[in-house]
């Protein structure tokens, strides 16, 4: 949702909101997202993956769904979004076709299929493609129809901050996953590297936002939801693992809350 709100807010600089667009995309975003979970469950739970698992349990794993119901499950959110997503195609044009059509196929791919790009260390990129540039830049293009530079800036911090969440999602299954062979970024440069980059993750972030105020000073409200990063990149740095970075996973999906809801405020009061 925060991508949304930041792409909606950047292109409300530039004129009044079309408001069933904005909600259009919000389901698209939320229902992508979704899908893309049911995906990993269910493929990670017919790999072996989850088998042992420290994070929270997972539906095929831990026998609480058939890997059957979760594939309905997922093509049921994947329609959500492909509906939302016609619409607005519909109404801006074919162009959010292809672009539907790639986030899906990502989202599919990131576990699923015979080489799902996530058990090769490329799950990092992606999700900032998807959920920082697309999500952000698309929801400003919905609206105005072009791609504005104040947009592609914001969509950075938005897509880094997507990224520490699974940083941290990988860094805690280093374990699990050296084990069953699922090569995420964190498995290939390892512990330690992975702890560093997640502080990386939040202090470009940090410079991003301070780019966008640049150009819209009011942006620089976007800093203040950074503020709360401080406990959970300590807590990272310091050593956490296992159960206690489900913890600081909570704590990066606030920050991120955090930061989208004062960016985008921030990007509102620029545009009066």
């Amino acid at each position: 949702m925060a991508p949304v709100a930041v792409g909606t807010a950047a292109a409300s600089i530039d004129g009044s909101i079309i408001w069933w667009r904005a909600v259009a995309a919000m389901i698209v975003a939320l229902a992508l997202q979704v899908a893309t979970n049911y995906v990993n469950d269910y493929a990670d739970g017919q790999r072996g993956t989850d088998d042992t698992r420290v994070g929270p349990a997972r539906l095929v794993a831990g026998g609480q769904a058939t890997t059957t119901q979760v594939k309905v499950a997922a093509a049921v959110s994947f329609a959500v979004a492909g509906l939302a997503g016609g619409a607005l195609a519909l109404a801006v044009g074919p162009e959010l076709f292809v672009v539907g059509a790639a986030s899906m196929i990502a989202g599919w791919a990131y576990t699923g299929g015979p080489r799902p790009y996530g058990y090769y260390g490329l799950g990092e990129v992606f999700v900032f493609v998807f959920f920082g540039l697309v999500a952000t830049v698309g929801s400003t293009y919905v609206q105005t129809e072009s791609i504005t530079a104040l947009s592609v800036l914001a969509s950075v911090p938005m897509g880094l901050l997507a990224v520490a969440l699974l940083v941290i999602n990988n860094l805690r299954d280093i374990p699990t996953d050296s084990v069953t062979g699922k090569k995420t970024l964190a498995v290939r440069i390892g512990d330690r590297a992975t702890r560093w980059m997640y502080a990386a993750l939040m202090a470009v972030a940090a410079a991003f936002i301070v780019a966008c105020a640049a150009i819209e000073p009011w942006a620089a409200l976007g800093l203040v939801g950074l503020v709360p990063a401080i406990g959970p990149i300590r807590s990272v740095l310091d050593g956490a693992g296992g159960l206690e970075l489900i913890a600081t996973l909570a704590a990066t999906g606030k920050v991120q809350m955090a930061t989208g809801v004062m960016l985008a405020l921030g990007l509102v009061l620029a545009g009066g």
